[in-house]
């Protein structure tokens, strides 16, 4: 991907995860639910990271645990790109 993916999934959490701290201070392991990402916000962060980045998410990856964190959406994403 010519793309920053870190960057990419930053500002996606920024506009759609509705956090309660800014999304520059959480770190690639913190867990999102904890920071307030709601399963209707996952949803959306999910959707925008696909628009985003030109991907489709498979059903096995539509998991709390693979939005859990910055890391986990990361692997993901590159999972998908090999």
């Amino acid at each position: 991907m010519t793309t920053n993916v870190d960057d990419v999934i930053r500002r996606v959490l920024a506009e759609e995860a509705k956090l309660v701290v800014e999304v520059s201070d959480v770190l690639d392991s913190d867990d999102l639910q904890r920071l307030g990402m709601s399963s209707h916000a996952l949803v959306s962060v999910m959707l925008g990271l696909e628009d985003e980045l030109g991907i489709e998410f498979p059903d096995q990856l539509l998991t709390k645990t693979t939005f859990g964190s910055i890391n986990s959406i990361r692997s993901a994403i590159t999972s998908l790109a090999d």
